[in-house]
């Protein structure tokens, strides 16, 4: 079963069972992990699910597409290389996940 493990901007960490196919913000969401808001539901329309890839994960990751390049200029905090929105990453059999979250979505 994949993984998902978030790190908060205090460096708390939560590891939490994902389900193949769901997005990383999905699995969140229905962990209540806390620094993920969703305010959109995963609809590609907001910047709320905002999260720091670790760099040792971003190649087991589809590539960004342009909506969500645009989107993540709209996060609240200052975006980064590894930044990426957690409703445009897919959870897959067999792979671990590590984000971070930023100290606020809003």
């Amino acid at each position: 079963m994949p993984t998902v493990t978030f790190t908060d901007s205090e460096g708390n960490q939560r590891t939490v069972d994902a389900t193949a196919g769901d997005s990383v913000m999905e699995t969140a969401v229905r962990n209540g992990v806390t620094g993920i808001v969703a305010e959109c539901g995963g609809s590609l329309s907001c910047a709320t699910c905002h999260v720091f890839v670790d760099d040792e994960d971003l190649d087991k990751l589809p590539e960004m597409e342009d909506m969500e390049d645009e989107m993540l200029y709209g996060t609240t905090e200052d975006r980064r290389p590894n930044s990426r929105l957690s409703c445009q990453l897919p959870v897959e059999d067999g792979t671990d996940l590590h984000v971070t979250t930023p100290k606020t979505q809003v």
